[in-house]
């Protein structure tokens, strides 16, 4: 089993985060991906109002969107493609029109073919809207082939 490797602060190399940071629904939705590196990545997003539901909060599909562009970049921030088998998330707190949500993704655990991943997203004040326990199937195939 294949320990996380070890976190020296260095992001992923740029054309990784190019791919990962080019997802055509996070441009849709004003998702920016911001940083990644090996076993972490962090995305945000502000609540404009095309992203508000019904009653007026944040819509559960754009705050889950923010938490999967995260759990994917960083579960393929080593260079392999990573596909996700199960993303389980729990909404904490509404996401209010104006708010600026941020999202960080963390590696909890990783072997040679599956890996699990903590997301937390974030208001500006703090409040954690939602978190997520995410797990993917690890490939032997790097990015530059994908």
């Amino acid at each position: 089993m294949a320990d996380p490797a070890p976190d020296d602060g260095a992001d992923v190399d740029p054309a990784l985060f190019a791919r990962l940071a080019a997802d055509p629904l996070a441009g849709h939705l004003g998702i920016v991906l911001e940083q990644v590196r090996p076993g972490y990545a962090r995305a945000a997003m502000t609540v404009t109002p095309h992203l508000l539901n019904a009653v007026g909060s944040a819509h559960g599909g754009a705050t889950m969107a923010l938490l999967d562009v995260v759990h994917a970049a960083v579960s393929n921030s080593h260079g392999t493609v990573a596909v996700a088998q199960d993303v389980h998330t729990e909404f904490l707190a509404p996401g209010r029109p104006g708010d600026r949500l941020v999202a960080e993704g963390r590696e909890v655990h990783r072997s040679s073919r599956t890996a699990v991943y903590r997301i937390d997203a974030r208001a500006q004040d703090g409040r954690l809207v939602a978190t997520a326990l995410a797990r993917v199937f690890r490939t032997d195939r790097p990015w530059e082939t994908a």
